[in-house]
């Protein structure tokens, strides 16, 4: 085994073979990371063979797969993360090595601890053509906006902070509140953190935008317009939700009119984040009111199309319509090819970390949904999975607090809020 010595933490290696293992761990390592995907090549042992051999030896495993065109701030956070998680010495590979380093270079260079002109003289010391990792750096300090995005491992959803580094403005997109369904407890935590973030970077809040309302998780707008005074926004047309599930909740009261929100964007409207040029499109099917917001080269698409290796959004809620959301795709697919596609949910195939982001190019080329799919193949593809998946547990939940815009229910005589849940409302139960 040829492994090479980065610091007294950290090692890269080529493609070890699982029988290594143990060797591995016996040399001292305490974790693997695996920086390679599945099917690069015959005879490669893959993701699963890798976790069951690390599990034998006594490491802990991460999977954290990139090609050098695709890497993105998330794959660099998940690899900063197992490398400062990790009880002891990290070995980490792909092919040969070098995405392995070129990802923990970008970490250090965007943590300060290395300078961007150190790179290359970095790569040499080690005997590895760090280029990419330059190219990949001089690319990100030039992008227009700046997009940090926040994962909730409870929800799979991911949050964003999108900011226009010449102006400090940003806006925040479908944050979340914190709700634990069995103890029928919220918390502001994701949302502090999204403030902490802001805090430490001197950034003001311009806008908070909220893509649809959500089924899966509650909406934070409302408290964080509270502790920012800053306007929220959704589409016009979620006075059609709004509509429907006041029947489905018998809620006479609810207001079907937007009011909830500050603004109501129409296909097609256009507004900005500081000086960054945004538009608003109407990309319907998930449900009926969802839109995208295109910001600079950044379309935020939430419930459309999820990471090549995921495919697409259901298309099954009260609302939907899985041919709908076909060409509400198409128009997110027929923007620039270098588009960057941030999407609201990741599911982890293959329990690998975390990823939010690619382009339309990519999306195009590698998801399975998508490349080579007639509309009438990707209609009978979506409603035949879709007849597969149970409603999400928290949809009864959340939409009687996201049609508000994230309200919650009005506390009661007693102090205390009370959610309504109807009963046999929607299919899709999971008997077994």
């Amino acid at each position: 085994m040829t492994i090479t010595r980065i610091n007294d933490k950290f090692s890269v290696m080529p493609q070890p073979a699982p029988g290594e293992f143990q060797s591995l761990a016996g040399s001292g390592f305490k974790t693997l990371i695996n920086a390679r995907p599945d099917g690069e090549e015959a005879g490669q042992p893959g993701t699963r063979a890798e976790e069951k051999a690390a599990e034998r030896a006594g490491m802990s495993y991460n999977f954290i797969p990139v090609t050098v065109a695709t890497i993105t701030e998330a794959d660099v956070q998940a690899f900063q993360r197992a490398l400062q998680s990790s009880e002891g010495s990290v070995v980490a590979h792909c092919k040969t090595g070098t995405r392995a380093l070129i990802l923990h270079v970008i970490g250090e260079v965007l943590d300060g601890n290395m300078k961007l002109e150190d790179v290359a003289s970095f790569g040499a010391a080690h005997a590895a053509d760090l280029s990419p990792a330059t190219d990949w750096l001089q690319r990100y300090f030039a992008r227009r906006p700046t997009v940090k995005g926040f994962f909730d491992k409870r929800t799979w959803s991911v949050q964003y902070v999108v900011s226009d580094p010449a102006t400090g403005k940003c806006a925040i997109v479908d944050p979340v509140l914190d709700f634990d369904e069995l103890a029928g407890a919220t918390a502001t935590i994701s949302a502090d953190a999204i403030l902490e973030y802001i805090r430490e970077r001197d950034l003001t809040v311009e806008w908070i935008l909220d893509t649809h309302p959500h089924a899966d998780h509650f909406s934070a707008a409302h408290y964080l317009k509270g502790k920012t005074g800053a306007p929220s926004a959704i589409g016009e047309r979620v006075v059609d939700v709004q509509k429907l599930w006041k029947d489905i909740y018998n809620w006479p009261e609810l207001a079907t009119d937007g009011s909830q929100w500050d603004r109501l964007f129409a296909h097609g409207e256009t507004f900005k984040l500081g000086s960054i040029d945004a538009k608003v499109m109407f990309s319907p099917g998930h449900t009926l009111a969802s839109i995208t917001y295109v910001i600079g080269n950044a379309a935020f698409v939430h419930d459309t199309v999820f990471m090549p290796d995921s495919g697409t959004a259901r298309a099954d809620f009260p609302g939907g319509d899985a041919r709908m959301l076909w060409r509400s795709i198409q128009e997110i697919l027929a923007l620039p090819d270098e588009t960057r596609i941030f999407t609201g949910h990741d599911y982890q195939p293959q329990r690998r970390s975390p990823r939010w982001e690619s382009t339309v190019s990519e999306q195009k080329r590698a998801n399975p949904h998508l490349a080579g799919v007639s509309e009438d193949e990707f209609v009978k593809l979506r409603m035949e999975r879709d007849k597969t998946l149970p409603m999400p547990k928290l949809i009864l939940h959340a939409l009687q607090v996201n049609v508000r815009g994230g309200r919650l229910p009005e506390p009661e005589a007693n102090g205390k809020r009370y959610l309504k849940l109807p009963l046999n409302a929607l299919g899709g139960a999971a008997w077994s």
